[in-house]
């Protein structure tokens, strides 16, 4: 007798990993404010107050940088709400114009504005060991410079081999799940806030001197820098100041930038159309707050000229130096290394995010479409990592002074008016989703329309008119970067349209 079995069920394979919404209004607040406090508003005011030449006119130049910046959080909010997927500006160019702007967007943001910020602010964390390890320093090679060309090298000293270590440590420490990121984040940014606050607190009172007030704010809106800002110009007349303090918004602007990654990891984060505009809301202004504060306790603790001169540009150095003369430089050194790890953690965790959404539409390595077992974009992950590390070991030589330099410097240098660009663009975007998406679904809706966008605007576009016309050698390179990337573009879509038609055949 032959018993006939049932034939068996071929089995599914498994659905592919999609991403976990684990982060809360809290984590998005933190991961806004974490991104921004770096090491720049420690340093970047010395640079500012030399360009202003006043203390009234410094504190102006702050204010615009957070009315420019917050205005820019409520206008981003709409997008974030609209469109809550990964790669935020990547996807938010894309749908207001055209893939192709997407695409420059994401290219430039790939090559040199999130990797060349990893590679930065990691340097920034080791420089500032080398404070408590004198050992550890770029001039003290493990791998003497190599040179590549007349004016370029690699190289690994002490200081670069840790900022890699920082940075192959927070890669992989990602590539292992949102909750481990999100940890590191949340420590470290609670860590780096307190700090600056308490940075505020010994500056507004035991710092705060007689001498010091005197000095910046019985004269405090007469201008008398110590730097001409080009033939002729100086911040001593009312065109001179202004143009001085739109050059000078390189320094306050940076340091108060990226606070939209939080959009790249919209997909992972908990009612996204509700908590991805409070969070960009509540992070900037909460920051940019910290950072006026910071500035009027500088202002307090040292006359103008001593900030306008003050070693490595270590304003907040100086600060403690007043309240702590034996401990200050320690104490500091150690703030910042905090407030680096956790930027360089929260740019590592964001910035694969972008690439993920480029690979999903066939313009990145489709390897970074992939999703691992834990649910992060893995392969994006490390190859961000990877390019971050070679803009590490990059090095610029002067054969001139025979100085070495850093390559991400000059490529940041050249990118900061683009992102700028990038910035204005985005926000005309929401005039032209209004009008070609009229009926699109939006939970939030910025507040202030259409003043709030347009004032961004008017105030982004003077800053970017004033850089390509009195900072041309740093700005127009940074637009050759942006302009390289459409061939680029084109080559790849002939790629993802010949394997297409293979597919088809």
């Amino acid at each position: 007798m032959t018993i006939c079995s049932e034939p068996q069920k071929a089995e599914m394979p498994p659905p592919p990993p999609t991403f976990d919404r684990g982060l809360g209004l809290f984590d998005s607040i933190m991961i806004v404010s974490g991104i921004m406090i770096g090491s720049g508003i420690f340093i970047v005011s010395a640079g500012m107050s030399r360009q202003i030449g006043s203390a009234g006119w410094l504190l102006v130049a702050w204010a615009l940088t957070g009315v420019l910046t917050v205005s820019g959080a409520l206008t981003y909010g709409e997008l974030a709400a609209m469109m809550p997927q990964a790669g935020g500006m990547y996807i938010y160019l894309r749908e207001a114009f055209s893939p192709l702007w997407g695409f420059l967007y994401g290219w430039t943001l790939w090559t040199v504005i999130q990797t060349g910020s990893i590679a930065a602010v990691a340097i920034a964390f080791a420089r500032f060991a080398g404070v408590l390890l004198p050992s550890i320093s770029e001039s003290h090679y493990l791998i003497g410079p190599i040179h590549l060309a007349s004016r370029y090298a690699v190289s690994l000293s002490t200081a670069q081999a840790l900022a890699i270590g920082v940075i192959v440590l927070l890669t992989l420490t990602n590539s292992r799940g949102l909750e481990y990121g999100k940890i590191i984040q949340n420590t470290f940014t609670v860590a780096k806030i307190g700090a600056l606050v308490a940075l505020i607190v010994l500056g507004l009172t035991v710092g705060a001197n007689a001498g010091a007030i005197h000095a910046n704010f019985d004269h405090a809106w007469m201008a008398q820098p110590s730097v001409s800002l080009a033939a002729g110009v100086a911040a001593t007349t009312a065109t001179g100041l202004f143009i001085a303090i739109c050059i000078s918004q390189t320094g306050s602007l940076f340091s108060a930038d990226s606070w939209h990654d939080i959009t790249f990891v919209a997909a992972e984060v908990k009612n996204p159309r509700r908590n991805l505009p409070l969070a960009l809301v509540i992070g900037t202004s909460a920051v940019i707050l910290l950072y006026l504060l910071a500035n009027v306790s500088y202002l307090l603790t040292l006359p103008l000229p001593v900030m306008q001169n003050v070693a490595d540009d270590r304003v907040a150095t100086a600060v403690l130096r007043v309240v702590f003369p034996r401990f200050g430089a320690s104490m500091m050194a150690s703030a910042i290394m905090v407030s680096t790890f956790g930027t360089v953690n929260a740019l590592t965790l964001a910035g694969a995010r972008a690439s993920y959404a480029m690979a999903k539409d066939g313009l990145f390595f489709r390897s970074a479409e992939r999703l691992n077992a834990k649910h992060v974009p893995g392969w994006a992950l490390l190859l961000q990592g990877g390019w971050s590390v070679l803009l590490v070991s990059a090095r610029t030589y002067d054969p001139v002074s025979g100085q070495y330099g850093n390559l991400y410097n000059n490529l940041l240098d050249y990118v900061i008016s683009a992102a700028l660009m990038f910035y204005i663009l985005t926000i005309v975007g929401v005039f032209r989703l209004r009008k070609t998406r009229p009926d699109a679904n939006r939970p939030y809706r910025t507040w202030g329309y259409p003043v709030v966008p347009a004032l961004y605007i008017l105030g982004a576009s003077a800053i970017l008119v004033v850089l390509f016309v009195y900072r041309p050698t740093t700005t127009w390179p940074g637009l050759g970067i942006v302009v390289l990337g459409v061939p680029v573009y084109f080559l790849v879509g002939l790629r993802k349209s010949a394997q297409t038609d293979g597919v088809e055949r």
